[in-house]
């Protein structure tokens, strides 16, 4: 069975111009794996994986799906891996694409960010948005064509993307389905195709181990040889009354089962069969052995020279190949080349695979064409191969180097080789350079500036690569030759810790850019970057060790000619001024030059307005953040798509600390989408819905968030992540009353605090710290982190971290001296209201007002009740609730009158609050706890909930978003 879904036909004998069937050879012993892939791609998202042995039938398996599926209005798209591809970025997928085009909506209806794929799709382009500006990194460019796929797939509408012979595919492009994989179009289903036995050791099929995602369905299938009666039943099919159950027998025991072996033997006994004096008999007897290899010798023993000699050239070339290639390499003239090609298709040795291209029925076949030719002959044909590639006007290198080595000239290989790596790296095909770099390197007594330049290339590739675990593999593997130069070694270090930190979240990265340093002492620029980077390593040795580090990489640089290591060194300044709040950091980043020529001191620029931009926001100067951020994004566009997330997510954190709090999550959800492998997204967003989660009471979704985050929180090199964490952790310990667990977490975070001297940062944790350890009866622990925060304050320009020490200030007058402690939350309040922060500034109102009653102060009233504005303004249920309590309990809020209004159909507002969390998953039981009403309550209201919105429980979201509540009544 052939593995390219074409299928060569039987003649039947009692009608010649009859096939046996629409595909050539019948379908058969596969109804239930058929049924399985259908059932998978017909939910989609869904990740199909078919592996099997060469011939086993795979691709026909994928083919007779497809072809269900296209009679039922999907669109397929198919591409295959080869083993001699010549450079082409993304070849498999970008062959598949190419033939969407009938499928594709007007230009304007499709996104924006499809146009990427315009150089790869030069035959749809004029279909495509324009493309975006190039990226001024790989891997920025190759997150660029990613999202655009995505884009494009979405375009094309209900497809399923089908990839043959990913044992063959190259690095880029399994980074690419590695990717997709993890966030796939909602109507996407991807089929990949693979031997195991061929895929490279120790790699996972996607270089990462492969776990389906959340939300995408899929099924893993291992096709196994077809049994006797499925083998039978192939013979009936192709033979009709010829196919006896001796033959059935008969090719059973000589294929073992597999397809590919029964078809070729199905050909060769329907040319001898009984019209020439055969038995099922004479197929066994005859010495042809079990396998292909007998099938096709005995086939080729028949056909004139001319028709061999094109198929050993087949055979060489190991690629498809164009009728006037095959002639040249096969030493005949045009019209001999074009006789024996013409008899090589009629014994269905070879096919065209493309137009006019040709090559053979399966891998199989070629392998035992290739193998029968013996050494001196080969060699000829590889020769005879090498001079007719050459002479091509874009000579293919990749070939060229593998006829090369399969003439065993190792040295000459090595040039070409690199030369190949070099093209490919420059058409963007970094799967094909990674491949050839790696073959280089494998090789035993290299020159040293071969090994260093090949090693320095495959470097290159992995640090701009997006899958990290896998590329930091491969750095470990180049690091583990022990005859790298020195100066080498250093270069892949640094590019080693650099992929741990910044993309693997390993701060074991650190200690490998420290061991860079000394490896790189003679060349300063690459030392200074790796400074740089230990610079921005907050958690060891905190502000002294990073200035220390920036000092010695701005003394490195001074006198260099590297612009973009200054710029780096610029930014890094600019970024530890910004954690300190020193008040003239905004002076120096007016003074920033924000133009350049130089695509990585543009970066840098941007990377300068991103740091300083989000340090911002910790500092509580927001609309200033907001000005840095756009720039920052704005300049990012241009060329670092990396960057231009980083801003986009800081600006939707920062709008919901301005009080928008409107589909956050599906915000979140749509960034998260066009940046899939960007951490920062998943923990910033992890971080806002927890805040929002405790607000409305959902306290075991919001310690979920906070776990999440905190966890991502301590492998990053700087600690605001985790201190956020840690105070978002112990808040809601102590509403539920979990004291000891607060402290025990907040404890903790003030050591880190304390150890990096991060007191200008207003990360909420000071002021709940305070009041965990006055919970837990440690009035000196509380004490003397404040006096430590307002030290740290000093001379600091800090707004947010000023208006917490205020908080935590008040929290310790209490009830000690309620008076002092209302003018404590007065100065927090009115910072979070000059910030911009509602939730901030209802908080303290409620504060603030708790602490007038307390001191007899007829303003508490009005504190309480602007709190309470403040909190169903945001929606902020649990909040509303708890200040409502305090209210009523301090007697500053009227009674409600007996009897209730009458809401007929419609919700009461506390059945909309009610229904509004029952929507969110929580049980009765988290809402009693909320809203602060007993569980009997909570029931009442649940059962009113469901009847008036006709209900269940499952579906309470569903009927509010239809506002079925006010259809009623």
């Amino acid at each position: 069975m052939d593995e390219t879904g074409d299928r060569v036909g039987i003649a039947d004998h009692d009608n010649d111009d009859k096939v046996s069937s629409i595909g050539g050879f019948a379908f058969v012993g596969r109804q239930h794996e058929v049924g399985l892939v259908l059932a998978a791609l017909r939910r989609p998202p869904a990740v199909v994986l078919v592996e099997g042995e060469a011939g086993i039938g795979k691709t026909r398996l994928v083919h007779e799906a497809a072809k269900t599926l296209v009679g039922q209005g999907a669109r397929v798209l198919t591409g295959f891996c080869h083993p001699l591809r010549e450079p082409s970025p993304y070849g498999p997928v970008v062959d598949a694409m190419r033939k969407a085009g009938k499928w594709l909506p007007p230009v304007e209806d499709i996104p924006r960010s499809a146009g990427a794929l315009a150089s790869l799709l030069p035959d749809l382009a004029d279909r495509l948005p324009s493309p975006p500006p190039r990226a001024s990194e790989a891997r920025a460019e190759r997150h660029q064509v990613l999202h655009g796929l995505r884009s494009f797939l979405g375009a094309v509408g209900p497809a399923v993307l089908v990839i043959e012979d990913l044992h063959w595919v190259d690095e880029a492009t399994r980074e690419m389905l590695l990717l997709l994989s993890r966030d796939m179009p909602e109507h996407l289903g991807l089929v990949l195709t693979f031997r195991g036995e061929d895929l490279p050791p120790n790699l996972p099929l996607l270089g990462s181990a492969y776990r389906r995602q959340p939300g995408t369905g899929g099924i893993e299938i291992h096709l196994e040889p077809l049994s006797a009666q499925a083998v039978q039943e192939l013979a009936r099919d192709a033979l009709g009354d010829q196919a006896s159950t001796a033959l059935g027998n008969v090719l059973f025991d000589r294929s073992q089962g597999v397809p590919l072996v029964v078809e070729e033997d199905l050909i060769t006994f329907s040319e001898h069969g009984p019209h020439h004096g055969w038995k099922s008999a004479d197929l066994e007897l005859t010495e042809l052995p079990r396998g292909l290899r007998e099938a096709l010798t005995e086939r080729l023993a028949v056909l004139p020279p001319t028709a061999v000699a094109v198929v050993e050239a087949a055979a060489v070339l190991g690629v498809p190949a164009t009728e006037d290639l095959l002639a040249e390499v096969a030493g005949l003239d045009s019209e001999q080349g074009s006789r024996g090609l013409t008899e090589a298709l009629r014994a269905t040795i070879l096919r065209e695979t493309g137009p006019a291209r040709y090559f053979f029925r399966h891998i199989l076949a070629q392998q035992v064409a290739y193998r029968r030719i013996p050494g001196p002959p080969r060699n000829r044909l590889h020769r005879q191969a090498l001079t007719a590639l050459e002479a091509q006007p874009a000579p293919p290198l990749v070939q060229i180097a593998h006829h090369t080595l399969m003439l065993g000239d190792r040295e000459a290989w090595r040039g070409r080789a690199e030369a190949a790596a070099e093209q490919a790296i420059a058409f963007g095909d970094v799967g094909t350079a990674a491949t050839l770099l790696r073959r280089i390197l494998d090789e035993a007594g290299l020159p040293d500036d071969l090994r260093s330049r090949a090693a320095l290339a495959l470097s290159g590739i992995a640090i701009n690569g997006t899958d990290f675990v896998t590329n930091a593999e491969v750095l470990r593997r180049i690091l583990a030759d022990p005859h790298l130069p020195v100066a080498t070694r250093g270069e892949i270090r640094l590019s080693l810790g650099i992929v741990m930190v910044g993309h693997a979240g390993d701060r074991a990265g650190f200690e490998e850019i420290a061991r860079a340093v000394d490896e790189l002492a003679d060349r300063p620029d690459r030392a200074a970057r790796a400074m740089i980077a230990l610079a921005m390593d907050e958690r060891n040795g905190g502000p002294e060790q990073a200035w220390a580090w920036l000092e010695r990489a701005e003394i490195a640089v001074r006198h260099g000619p590297d612009e973009a290591v200054r710029a780096a060194a610029r930014a890094t300044r600019l970024t530890l001024l910004a954690r300190e709040g020193d008040p003239g950091v905004w002076a120096r980043l007016d003074r920033l030059p924000r133009r350049s020529d130089d695509p990585e001191v543009l970066r840098q620029i941007a990377r300068a307005l991103y740091n300083t931009g989000e340090i911002a926001i910790e500092l509580g100067h927001d609309r200033r953040a907001a000005r840095l951020l756009a720039e920052s994004g704005g300049l990012a566009h241009q060329g670092s798509p990396y960057l231009e997330s980083y801003s986009r997510t800081a600006l939707l954190r920062l709008e919901t600390l301005a009080g928008d709090w409107s589909n956050v999550e599906e915000r979140f959800t749509m960034l998260r989408r066009e940046y899939p492998d960007i951490t920062m997204t998943a923990t910033d967003e992890a971080l806002v819905l927890a805040v929002l989660a405790a607000a409305r009471g959902q306290h075991r979704r919001a310690l979920e968030l906070f776990t999440v985050a905190s966890a991502y929180g301590e492998t990053e090199s700087q600690v605001t992540v985790a201190l956020r964490a840690a105070a978002g952790l112990t808040t809601v310990h102590l509403a539920q009353g979990a004291v000891q667990n607060a402290w025990s977490i907040a404890g903790n975070a003030v050591a880190t605090l304390r150890a990096v001297a991060a007191w200008a940062r207003g990360t909420g944790l000071v002021p709940v710290a305070v009041e965990a350890a006055l919970s837990c009866h440690d009035r000196e622990a509380a004490e003397r982190l404040a006096a430590d925060a307002e030290r740290g304050l000093g001379n600091r320009d800090a707004p947010a971290a000023t208006a917490e020490l205020h908080m935590a200030r008040g929290i310790l007058l209490g009830t000690a001296d309620p008076a002092a402690a209302a003018e404590s939350y007065s100065r927090a309040r009115q910072l979070w209201v000059d910030i911009g922060r509602p939730y901030e500034t209802a908080r303290a109102d409620e504060r603030l007002g708790g602490a007038l009653a307390a001191a007899g102060d007829t303003r508490a009233a009005a504190r309480l009740t602007e709190a309470l504005a403040g909190y169903e303004r945001l929606g902020a249920t649990h909040d509303f609730a708890r200040c409502q309590r305090t209210s009523r309990e301090l007697g500053l809020t009227e009674p409600v009158p007996r009897g209730r209004p009458s809401y007929g159909g419609e919700l009461s507002p506390r059945e909309r609050q009610v229904a509004e969390l029952v929507a969110q998953g929580a049980t009765n039981q988290d809402i009693a706890h909320a809203l602060f009403l007993s569980p009997r309550t909570v029931e009442q209201h649940v059962a009113h909930v469901l009847k008036k919105l006709g209900a269940t429980r499952g579906h309470v979201g569903e009927a509010l978003r239809s506002g079925r509540d006010l259809d009623t009544g």
